[in-house]
């Protein structure tokens, strides 16, 4: 009888253990296997490039061995082309003064520019940078950039909207994640070697974010960039990303700044 009793003491213990014990264990497992799965990188400074402090950078690309820039403000917000070293720009729209322009991207032999808070979105020429058409859609408009078969949209939250370019009807919903947590303020985008580039509004960070998942890969940190004797009261946050898929170059600037850097990307 004293043997049967301790052989129940023992199973009740066990079962007591596995039900109390397996959910936040397996929780904290997770959360530790993708926060290691993460990789943090931070920068080297390989040239600098003058950058208008009158731009306030809302979309950045480059192609055709030129910038393509975007810029907000309402009554200044423009879309231009200008070569590396040149502060004239070679050709520029601008925007009716109650649109403050955002992200912009390149597909094809058009552009893509996106609006703040009106809900439209406004596509160029690539040649001319004559107006071709307008889409409406619902909500903020933050960042913008292309795979060269769809195109990826921020709307300041920590989401990324597939559109048809064809259409700009959505076509899916990416949930952007950090570790396993709902990231935020997702602003201007840049697609680079399959992954999607995004700036973080208000931080000097960088989220490499797996197109299919969702998951941020890796975090590059930019604070310090800038010199000190390089930021005034008019400069304000990091926010541009351009990159040059044949030679591999990443160049950064941000909104109001006074320099583009090309940089390497180095891991921590």
């Amino acid at each position: 009888m004293k043997h049967q009793l301790i052989i129940l003491i023992f199973a009740l213990s066990a079962m007591a253990c596995s039900c109390g014990g397996a959910t936040p264990k397996r929780a904290a497992s997770t959360a530790n296997e993708q926060s290691k799965q993460l990789k943090y990188y931070t920068f080297r400074i390989v040239a600098e490039l003058p950058h208008s402090t009158s731009d306030y950078t809302q979309g950045f690309q480059y192609a055709d061995g030129k910038f393509w820039e975007g810029t907000g403000g309402y009554g200044s917000s423009e879309l231009k082309v200008y070569a590396p070293y040149e502060g004239v720009p070679e050709k520029s729209v601008t925007l009716s003064r109650n649109y403050f322009g955002e992200g912009i991207t390149l597909f094809g032999e058009e552009i893509y520019q996106l609006t703040w808070l009106k809900g439209k979105a406004f596509v160029y020429d690539r040649q001319s940078l004559r107006k071709l058409r307008e889409y409406t859609y619902e909500g903020e408009g933050w960042g913008l950039t292309t795979d060269g078969k769809v195109l990826y949209m921020t709307d300041g939250s920590g989401k990324i909207t597939v559109r048809d370019p064809k259409t700009f009807e959505p076509l899916r919903t990416i949930n952007v994640t950090l570790g396993g947590r709902k990231a935020d303020k997702l602003n201007e985008l840049e697609w680079i070697g399959g992954e999607i580039w995004a700036n973080v509004y208000m931080t000097d960070n960088i989220y490499r974010i797996d197109p299919e998942s969702g998951k941020v890969l890796g975090v590059v940190d930019m604070a310090g960039v800038q010199s000190p004797l390089d930021v005034t009261y008019n400069t304000d946050v990091l926010n541009g990303i351009a990159y040059d898929p044949a030679t591999g170059r990443i160049w950064m600037t941000g909104k109001n700044w006074n320099k583009i850097y090309q940089v390497e990307i180095v891991e921590k």
